[in-house]
């Protein structure tokens, strides 16, 4: 029995330091082709940026976001958790716009953009309704004028046309901080992008007609198990859909798993930190 136990405790130690030293690091590029643009469309490219959590003594993680320049997407979209304290705007505003983008880079922001993180019992997670716990307000209007120096263009709670695509941009629903009136309902066949840190808003934004919805938030669960996924997901979402590409009624939604963690949670398992690349297409017939 005792060299059972002692098995088990060692198994599960290992499986701690994989997801904290190995695979927290071990960064992923993804690339995922979407049907959504309307026929005969010529592709395009969108680079996700998601949940960086990124601190300043993060160098690897900084250097993978640089090494992305090379990438050259026709647009750069950010959903937020861009920092991972308070002490790390510069950081975070030094490695993303590195990164250029033929028709820009748009961004909306995140609960942990507003607030830094604080210690929570992991258990609650698994609760349906459970309360908001407010960490230190962080200082996210300079995040928002350092990226905005930068070009990059702030789309909170903002409908607009980029290129002849009609964009919308939501604040994060998780904070109650969405405004769904600026997602106008459909009136005409061109494409229709939805931006937002949470995929709370997704269905909302799908029966107003967008053709594709990017999110982030969900961490893709950060801790999964082969074969069954997600242990949960931080949303409304259903597990299977933590991460990734799904239909969502006639609407696409990408849901990013993310590139950090919060430092009072640094580890990830079955569950590697990600940039995507969407490659989008017209639709099939």
């Amino acid at each position: 029995m005792w060299l059972a136990l002692i098995i088990v405790a060692c198994a599960g130690a290992l499986v701690v330091l994989y997801a904290s030293l190995i695979e927290r690091n071990w960064f992923a590029l993804r690339r995922h082709r979407i049907p959504c643009l309307p026929e005969g469309s010529s592709p395009m490219t969108i680079l996700h940026l998601s949940d960086l959590h990124l601190r300043a003594p993060q160098r690897r993680k900084r250097a993978f976001l640089k090494s992305l320049a090379r990438m050259q997407p026709d647009l750069l979209i950010g959903t937020g958790d861009f920092i991972g304290d308070a002490r790390s705007n510069a950081a975070a505003v030094d490695a993303v716009t590195a990164i250029g983008a033929r028709f820009g880079a748009l961004y909306v922001l995140g609960s942990n953009d507003y607030y830094g993180p604080k210690p929570k019992n992991p258990l609650r997670y698994f609760l349906k309704k459970r309360r908001l716990i407010y960490g230190t307000p962080n200082p996210w209007r300079e995040l928002v004028e350092g990226l905005n120096a930068r070009g990059w263009r702030l789309i909170n709670n903002r409908a607009m046309s980029v290129d002849g695509i009609d964009v919308v941009g939501l604040d994060d629903e998780h904070l109650r901080r969405a405004d769904l009136s600026v997602a106008r309902a459909r009136s005409g066949d061109g494409f229709r992008l939805a931006v937002a840190h949470s995929p709370d808003v997704a269905e909302a934004l799908a029966d107003r007609g967008y053709d594709l919805i990017v999110c982030g938030h969900t961490h893709g669960g950060q801790v999964c198990l082969p074969g069954f996924g997600a242990l949960v997901t931080n949303s409304d979402l259903p597990r299977s859909m933590a991460r990734g590409v799904h239909r969502l009624g006639d609407s696409w939604l990408h849901v990013s798993a993310g590139l950090g963690t919060s430092m009072y949670a640094p580890f990830r398992l079955a569950c590697r930190p990600e940039v995507c690349v969407l490659e989008l297409v017209a639709r099939e017939r």
